[in-house]
């Protein structure tokens, strides 16, 4: 299993500063952003997009450096019900694909995205409950709305060699993992799971019970390293479904948090064995999205912690055994 970095937090250095960062911090593979949400400072998707030259120089660097890209990035909803931003986020994840493929690599995360509560509204609607009746019937429309996209969007991936990894997102129409596997069974086995325990946590879902269920229907496709802190004495007065600012910390029910400072080692270690025994063996990829701490302080505890858990080698043979 290769260590990652999401490289947003690093949009103030250039693609070789960035690259010469973290090879000086030991990691593996970086998950530059190419649209979308984690916007593109790294690797502008028109700069390299059938350019062999831009994309022969960007190869010539990461070999000098000793990385290499685990997926390409762009975070949107392709289902929102204003046409022209559907259509951007569209272009932006089919465009992804395909310099995926002309990269070479194999994967591109994103979102499930989410369509309107019915054909005549105008913004996304996240259904939580299916009671009274009419929710219901919106979830029925959302799920045919994102089974055809997703269908199309899929043969897409199919015909560039690429898969999808959907990080499962609260105010996305995939933001659990039966969901995931919903999606993936109505449109085809290029749709898969970017696993990110952030964004199960707070919603009281196990992370390693996660894990076995996606990885025994070989769902998960690409893995973020990103923790989360439930806090409390805020959670017992109004749960967990919080709107307070991001920024307003002392009061929110649930931050993001660096590795290690949502949930300990120990718990981070079997995260990592749950991988393994499920036979992912890509990319954990950190995501730094800590309010409490710097970009660079809070990536460096996070490789610090994730260096001591990760496998280096194969598994041996179980020689006590036999």
């Amino acid at each position: 299993m290769q260590l990652g970095v999401h490289t947003p937090p690093l949009a103030d250095e250039s693609l070789e500063g960035a690259l010469s960062y973290l090879a000086d911090q030991g990691v593996d593979a970086l998950e530059p952003g190419v649209g979308g949400h984690p916007g593109e400072d790294h690797l502008p998707r028109a700069e390299f997009l059938d350019d062999e030259d831009a994309q022969t120089e960007l190869q010539d660097l990461l070999d000098e450096y000793g990385l290499e890209i685990s997926a390409l990035a762009t975070h949107n909803n392709p289902l929102h019900p204003d046409d022209e931003r559907a259509a951007t986020a569209d272009t932006e994840l089919r465009e992804a694909i395909e310099l995926a493929d002309q990269l070479d690599v194999g994967v591109v995360t994103c979102f499930s995205g989410l369509p309107a509560g019915g054909p005549n509204d105008e913004v996304p609607n996240w259904i939580t409950a299916p009671w009274p009746p009419e929710h219901d019937e919106a979830l029925s429309y959302q799920w045919d709305v994102a089974v055809d996209y997703w269908t199309d969007l899929a043969d897409h991936a199919d015909e560039h060699d690429v898969d999808v990894a959907i990080e499962m997102h609260p105010n996305m129409l995939v933001y659990e993992p039966h969901g995931m596997v919903r999606l993936r069974e109505e449109t085809g086995e290029r749709i898969g799971a970017n696993l990110d325990p952030s964004h199960l946590y707070w919603q009281g879902i196990t992370i390693t019970d996660a894990i076995r269920y996606l990885g025994e229907r070989d769902a998960i496709y690409h893995a973020h390293a990103k923790d989360t802190k439930l806090y409390d004495a805020q959670a017992r007065e109004k749960g967990v479904l919080d709107t307070t600012a991001y920024d307003d910390e002392p009061n929110r029910s649930w931050l993001f948090r660096s590795v290690g400072y949502g949930h300990g080692e120990a718990h981070w270690k079997d995260i990592v064995s749950t991988l393994r025994m499920v036979g992912y063996d890509g990319t954990l990829s950190i995501e730094h999205e800590d309010s409490l701490t710097s970009s660079r302080e809070g990536l460096e505890k996070a490789i610090g912690l994730l260096q001591r858990a990760l496998f280096e080698t194969e598994p041996g043979e179980a020689y006590w055994a036999e």
